[in-house]
């Protein structure tokens, strides 16, 4: 069904009740005749003019209560990827921070959702980037899925199902988390709509059906409690609604029948004060019977998104069941839209909206931070364990509200608090009750941590935490424990090379001499050379060495080292490096030889060796490759990598393994991944040569169930 578009004109009457400034109007004056210049001749699959869609992205992000360069984003968001703009022309005509705002958009438009695991994860991974940076990137990136979701029956069925998915799997749980209820129900709604268009039909005509009466009820309800309020002198205002059909339809999923569903019919009581949200929920008990255990109190025990409301369910006429929440129209504003409510909370002042909006953004920086070296898919797991999961409240001593993903621990806590009494801490007490540091919190404990002030972390602890600002400050504590060690140990070892070398540090290390040094290396300081070398990154010859190399490169002075033949050695690597014993060898990762496959040496910048697969297509520059050989005399088992693709059969795995076991190969680790009735196991295995490879590899193919097996 399609839907009235929205003109600018209709626009610009919404705009100036929000945005007053005469300079600033111009400048969305300017940006809407950017964005229709950018778009012009264009046209969506709607058949409409393609201007509609930035102009509708604009009117949803205008309940956000948006400053005035959200305004011109909105604008302007698609004139990357659908107009012939440049970042740089944004910039010059809009500013930096429109600039900035508008390429992160740019970029996380052109991704898409494929499967449920790595481009999910990459999908998620780009939004909460673009969020860690600016929350005003996610209110643009959720009002232009909105305005998508709500023409998407203008696109092919297989479109409709992708973005179904990539907006259940990652939009509606993020746009839940930041309390924008507004757009969270309407993205249910039409995500059910076109998921499951016959449920959703199905519920539209029980509604249908009932809707003469339920409309009867709903009057009759708010007359009555209007008149209640009104022999009180309470000012107010009543909206009463029929439940979304997705929250019915997720009633019916948990197996209650249409005519057992009471609650279907909702109020909600608008009040100017706090204190008379108190009183109007009185004055409704003492006519309507409550429902035992279902009143709720979020006012004086409000949520960690700053969520206030009293909730009651009363009986009604017929049995029904009214859902009633009382709020100030302050606390709707916030209950509706979350976060966005007071984003431009610097404007306000407000302390407590800003520390609110801070913990936010800094659960999503901690995630990302957290796995930064992670792939992809360990990183949507983590934001499924975290940030996407169901969430519980627990409160400080004093009263205060934390938020925690469900089976936190007491150690959690503690670093949600701060750092410092995370590091600290020696104990807990849970409810007046000491609990051991893996205690998972429950909903509504109330948690004391103690502290002493000679008490560290221990590295145990990253086996229990459940968050990753705790994994996050855990590691960074052994972090500059290890960078002290480090920093002292690599001062030794160099101090100790000069002296078998019979230099003294200024010959070395002078001060023009560690400038250059310092430059080559891109270090900052001594102490970052001194951790370069104790962490292993450098070995002291190659220090010196490049401090004393005016002329040539140090790793060209090594290659001529490496191929002079005139000595023989006691060699003591897996691969045989022709004239030196000493140098570091490392086998690539990325083609994982094994003993018996060719091989070539390429010689690394202050990291020695790495041997590669002759075949290797990653070897890019030919002029540092040297001849290398494998050493018969070792004998060692080498990592290398398979892809096997089967057809689905129930214990293909158990089969797979035992054939290994057979052949002496270790499987170290199993992945696998379904695509349209086969199975591809990803296996990370340890074997003696490439004979005992081929072997195995021969013996999966033997099997009736393989289809293909290469290694990567």
């Amino acid at each position: 069904m399609e839907i009235e578009s929205v003109t600018y004109e209709k626009l610009l009457e919404k705009i100036k009740k929000i945005i007053k400034d005469e300079e600033d109007l111009k400048k969305i004056e300017e940006a809407y005749l950017f964005a229709k210049k950018n778009h012009e001749g264009k046209f969506r699959d709607t058949n409409e003019e393609y201007i509609t869609h930035p102009l509708a992205v604009c009117d949803i992000v205008l309940d956000l209560n948006p400053d005035v360069e959200t305004v011109i984003c909105a604008l302007i968001h698609e004139t990357i990827n659908h107009g012939e703009a440049t970042k740089e022309e944004i910039e010059q005509k809009f500013g930096s921070e429109v600039a900035n705002i508008v390429s992160i958009i740019s970029r996380i438009n052109k991704l898409a959702l494929t499967d449920d695991s790595e481009s999910s994860a990459i999908y998620l991974r780009k939004v909460l980037v673009g969020l860690a940076s600016d929350v005003r990137i996610l209110f643009i990136k959720l009002a232009d899925r909105l305005h998508n979701m709500r023409t998407i029956w203008a696109v092919s069925k297989e479109e409709q199902k992708r973005k179904v998915h990539e907006t259940q799997s990652v939009l509606i749980p993020i746009a839940h988390r930041l309390g924008i209820n507004s757009i969270k129900s309407e993205l249910e709604n039409l995500c059910l709509k076109y998921s499951k268009p016959d449920v959703y039909q199905a519920v539209l005509d029980e509604l249908d059906a009932d809707y003469e009466q339920l409309n009867d009820y709903l009057n009759e309800m708010k007359e009555s409690i209007g008149e209640i309020l009104a022999e009180n002198n309470i000012k107010y205002e009543i909206k009463g609604r029929v439940k979304s059909v997705h929250s019915i339809y997720n009633k019916l999923s948990n197996g209650k029948k249409f005519k057992d569903i009471h609650d279907i019919l909702a109020l909600r009581v608008f009040v100017e004060k706090e204190s008379d949200c108190y009183l109007v929920i009185g004055l409704i008990h003492a006519k309507y019977r409550p429902v035992p255990n279902r009143f709720k109190d979020y006012i004086a025990m409000p949520k960690e998104n700053m969520y206030q409301s009293l909730h009651t369910t009363v009986f009604g006429r017929d049995g029904y069941h009214f859902e009633i929440q009382v709020r100030t129209y302050e606390m709707d504003e916030i209950a509706e839209k979350g976060m966005a409510a007071h984003w431009t909370y610097k404007e306000h002042g407000s302390v407590k909206i800003q520390k609110m909006m801070e913990q936010k953004l800094e659960m999503f920086r901690n995630l990302i931070e957290a796995n930064k070296e992670g792939n992809d898919e360990d990183f949507a797991s983590s934001v499924k364990s975290e940030i996407l999961a169901e969430m519980i409240y627990v409160f400080t001593p004093k009263g205060d509200v934390v938020e925690l993903p469900k089976d936190a621990t007491v150690i959690d806590f503690a670093y949600r608090i701060h750092s410092d009494v995370g590091d600290k801490m020696v104990g807990a007490i849970v409810n007046e009750s000491i609990v051991p540091l893996d205690y998972k919190l429950q909903d509504k404990d109330i948690v004391k941590i103690n502290t002493s002030p000679t008490s560290t972390p221990s590295q145990e602890w990253l086996k229990i935490v459940k968050t990753a600002q705790a994994k996050n400050k855990i590691k960074s504590f052994f972090s500059k424990q290890y960078k002290t060690k480090y920093i002292e140990d690599g001062k030794t070892l160099l101090e100790r090379e000069m002296r078998r070398k019979k230099l003294t540090f200024n010959e070395v290390l002078n001060e023009s001499k560690l400038k250059k040094v310092l430059t080559d290396l891109k270090l900052n300081s001594l102490d970052d050379l001194y951790l370069a070398i104790g962490s292993l990154r450098y070995t002291p010859t190659y220090i010196i060495n490049l401090a004393s190399e005016d002329k040539k490169n140090v790793a060209d002075s090594l290659m001529l080292k490496l191929r002079k033949d005139n000595a023989k050695y006691s060699y003591k690597n897996d691969v045989i490096v022709d004239g030196i014993s000493d140098i570091k060898v490392n086998l690539a990762k990325c083609c994982k030889p094994v003993l018996g496959d060719e091989i070539i040496g390429y010689v690394t910048k202050g990291e020695g060796v790495t041997v590669h697969l002759k075949t290797c297509k990653n070897i890019l520059d030919k002029k540092r490759l040297i001849d290398v050989r494998w050493n018969e005399a070792k004998d060692n088992q080498y990592e290398t990598g398979l892809k096997i693709t089967t057809l689905f059969k129930t214990n293909a795995l158990l089969d797979i393994v035992t054939k290994a076991s057979l052949r002496n190969v270790v499987v170290k680790e199993v992945k696998n991944k379904e695509i349209e009735g086969a199975v591809i196991y990803t296996l990370i295995v340890k074997v003696k040569s490439k004979e005992d490879l081929d072997s195995f590899i021969t013996d999966l193919n033997n099997f009736s169930f393989v289809q293909d097996v290469k290694r990567y």
